[in-house]
């Protein structure tokens, strides 16, 4: 029984880890008229929100680390596999917390996401160039990273109220 378990785990890692890249993919795809560097709607979060909240932070974590890495070899190499994976690890700690406190609902702890993101990536790049020069940049991230994180946590919130989701 427990192997079943952990096989069911692995395979449900597994197609989740693929949806999040094909909403990566497909958003690398979007013309976007968007001509502000660093500012992108993060579909693929929608994958990592629901995850937290239908299958736990375990799983949710291991499935965004894993995406970072995949679509960072695949796409944008090790410099994008560095600034994704501090906005994706600063992120999802903060989303975790704001969750266990219960007092931030699925929209909030997206919206914190969203922002914390940002927040991640700037630290990654006034570390990379040795300069807080970059942080001129965080007032148009924060409200980025606002309304992206409002936009995929209204989006989460309505799959896991309708979903029927049994994985547990």
């Amino acid at each position: 029984m427990r192997t079943e378990n952990i096989g069911k785990k692995v395979a449900l890692s597994g197609i989740l880890i693929s949806l999040a890249m094909i909403f990566s993919y497909i958003e690398s795809l979007l013309p976007l008229s968007i001509s502000i560097p660093g500012v992108k709607l993060g579909v693929a979060n929608i994958v990592i929100v629901i995850a937290m909240y239908t299958v736990g932070n375990k799983i949710a974590f291991t499935v965004n680390v894993m995406r970072v890495i995949a679509v960072g070899l695949l796409f944008s190499g090790a410099f994008g596999i560095l600034y994704s994976m501090s906005g994706c690890v600063l992120s999802f700690v903060i989303m975790a917390i704001l969750k266990r406190s219960d007092k931030f609902s699925i929209v909030g702890v997206s919206m914190a996401g969203g922002v914390l993101h940002n927040i991640g990536q700037l630290l990654m790049a006034a570390f990379l160039v040795s300069s807080t020069a970059v942080f001129a940049y965080l007032p148009v991230l924060l409200l980025s990273g606002i309304a992206t994180g409002l936009a995929i946590g209204f989006l989460s919130r309505e799959v896991v109220r309708r979903g029927k989701f049994d994985f547990k």
